[in-house]
């Protein structure tokens, strides 16, 4: 089927470092443009986006640093992009939401004007939302061909609910499914384990998704400007955050398990805080001094001097022999 078209219509999509289109940056752009009389040009620009693309980005799009690193910036490469589009309509898939928001911020950043005025966008993904509706209304039409009588009363709808889930456990059986990461399984089966698995991909730990767990199992924030950083992580360098969420407008539920999270942390910390205070400290090893001289009693000098005579030191006696006697003889010999 041919597209009845005024002008060019440029189909795009981009990958990008992640999916923050304040902070990310574009690592591919491709563009397929559609002209009115069938024809199509396509362009395709791999970008260094001047930062590390995290590990999670590449294992979902194949980039890597090292494809990228002798590619030009997006500076360098945007009056090409501009003018390649300049004239046509934009197309794609969640465009609307994400890769035009994130291609103007790369334009403005570059300091290319771009204008989006009278320009027409086609997201896709709005059309497959909006026409494949996704309400138990239909999809009880859809697995069951049937309509729900009392639609909106309680126990027709729980009712309508579970039909449909037997429906899809018996339409998936051994249907095979394939992720983001290009990992596949077959999802739907017969057992509440399964189910919950498949149906809670994203994990979340607070059901709102304020909180997630991360392919780790740690919980991350899911929102906001620290979205996919470790909760434990943001409470080290702003535990102010901690406050500012249990006083924000959050739910109860979301409050408690941040709560939670928090409480867990702290103990830690006081935990290794104890830690650090019960080792012992290294003692110095002390140079030996010599020993200082005691002080003279104040009493020597304060005692009256006695005038004692002079007792002159003892000498042991030398022992008698011959020459002594003959020299006492001659000494006493009469004359």
């Amino acid at each position: 089927m041919k597209l009845n078209l005024v002008r060019p219509l440029a189909f795009f999509d981009l990958e990008a470092t992640g999916i923050n289109i304040g902070a990310d940056r574009i690592v591919e752009i491709s563009v397929i443009k559609l002209h009115p009389d069938g024809s199509e040009d396509v362009k395709t620009w791999r970008i260094n986006p001047e930062m590390p693309i995290p590990i999670e980005s590449s294992l979902i799009h194949g980039i890597y640093d090292e494809h990228i690193k002798d590619e030009p910036t997006f500076k360098a490469i945007a009056p090409l992009v501009a003018q390649f589009i300049d004239n046509s309509d934009l197309a794609g898939f969640n465009s609307n939401k994400f890769d035009i928001p994130m291609l103007m911020e790369e334009f403005l950043r570059a300091g290319v004007l771009f204008d989006l005025d009278n320009r027409h966008f086609v997201d896709v993904q709005n059309i497959f939302h909006q026409m494949e509706q996704r309400t138990l209304k239909a999809a009880y039409q859809f697995y069951c061909s049937k309509d729900i009588i009392n639609a909106h009363s309680a126990e027709a709808d729980t009712r309508a609910t579970m039909e449909v889930l037997l429906a899809q456990i018996e339409r998936y059986e051994n249907q095979e499914w394939e992720d983001k990461k290009g990992n596949k399984s077959i999802p739907v089966v017969n057992h509440v384990e399964g189910l919950h698995k498949f149906t809670n991909l994203n994990r979340p730990v607070d059901f709102a998704g304020r909180l997630a767990f991360n392919d780790e199992g740690e919980e991350v924030f899911n929102f906001g400007k620290h979205k996919g950083k470790k909760v434990e992580d943001i409470f080290n360098v702003e535990p102010s955050y901690y406050s500012w969420m249990m006083q924000g407008d959050f739910p109860l539920y979301t409050k408690r398990k941040l709560e939670g999270i928090y409480k867990r942390w702290n103990d830690k910390k006081q935990a290794e805080r104890q830690q650090k205070t019960a080792q012992p400290k290294p003692v110095a090893q002390e140079i030996a001094k010599p020993e200082a001289p005691k002080p003279v009693s104040q009493k020597i000098f304060n005692k009256p001097f006695e005038n004692k005579p002079f007792k002159k030191k003892e000498e042991p006696a030398v022992p008698v022999n011959e020459d002594m006697l003959k020299l006492l003889a001659d000494k006493f010999k009469k004359g």
